[in-house]
């Protein structure tokens, strides 16, 4: 592949053996007619190519008619195997790192092997494609100026709360991934911390046959979920409206929302005031209960 003058050049020493290059691919998400022409050509002539699953990707390479030697890299073998690869790349092989659906790195494994390729001085070339967040936020209708990917929320209730509130105050639009299995969960948990009202855009199963988008507020979605006999299947990307700004002194007028928060927890426990000051400010229960945990820190 060093001949390709498209693609970038080792970064080897007048001296030395050329070495290898590590392409981070990015893969369909879904529809296979979404994989670049550019992909397709590296993919073809790489002489490695390193996936999370050799029996999803090989389905992939048959499309494409290639047959390519595959390594498994994913979670629970990266720092294992990424020396050895690393060692390839040394020797002059190109390999070519893709993840079951998407672009690698994002909520996939690749981290460990592109840090230590960049730290031995190895050229890192990404071949961009298909992500589910961005596919998914282009069609939300949601803010995109300013978003916060948070991946994966934790897979119990309490941890998955506890992150929730403290993303309870973030203004920018929040994306995360959802699998089938917990996705009622964790809506009931959004519902929960953000309350019913708070509007979330949910995609499944995007660029396939079944693409499905779900949106208004949340104790809304909730209900079409539960009611679609379809709504756990497929992956999800769950997207959040970012809070709005809690309004203090002259912005709320004659109430000084900070003085009263401040005022009620002199003599009550936090969740009591944040309930108070939301009965009479009108303002999101949530959001005061941030503003409380703040301002009790202060």
């Amino acid at each position: 592949m060093k001949s390709e003058a498209d693609e970038p050049a080792s970064r080897a020493g007048k001296n030395d053996a050329p070495k290898g290059t590590l392409y981070i691919v990015a893969t369909p998400i879904g529809n296979l007619e979404d994989l670049s022409p550019r992909a397709s050509n590296v993919l073809s002539k790489v002489d490695v190519v390193a996936v999370e699953d050799t029996r999803h990707s090989g389905r992939l390479l048959q499309h494409l008619g290639l047959q390519k030697r595959m390594i498994a890299l994913h979670d629970h073998n990266e720092r294992a195997r990424a020396g050895s690869l690393l060692d390839e790349l040394e020797a002059g092989l190109d390999v070519a790192l893709i993840s079951d659906a998407g672009t690698p790195l994002i909520s996939d494994p690749g981290y460990v092997l592109v840090r230590e390729a960049r730290n031995r001085g190895l050229t890192v070339s990404p071949i961009p494609g298909p992500c589910a967040i961005v596919t998914a936020l282009s069609a939300a209708g949601l803010p995109t100026d300013r978003f916060l990917f948070v991946g994966f929320l934790p897979a119990k209730r309490t941890g998955r709360r506890t992150a929730l509130e403290e993303l309870g105050q973030e203004r920018a639009t929040l994306v995360f991934y959802e699998s089938p299995h917990r996705i009622l969960d964790a809506m009931r948990d959004l519902v929960k911390v953000f309350g019913e009202s708070r509007e979330v855009v949910l995609g499944r199963e995007l660029t396939k046959t079944f693409e499905t988008f779900y949106s208004g507020g949340m104790g809304e979605v909730l209900e079409k979920l539960e009611s679609d006999p379809h709504g756990t299947k497929g992956e999800f990307v769950v997207m959040v409206r970012g809070a709005e700004p809690v309004e203090t002194g002259e912005e709320c007028g004659a109430l000084d929302v900070d003085r009263l928060i401040r005022l009620l927890m002199a003599e009550l426990p936090v969740k009591k005031v944040a309930r108070m000051a939301a009965e009479l400010t009108g303002l999101s229960k949530n959001v005061l209960y941030q503003r409380a945990l703040e301002l009790k820190q202060d």
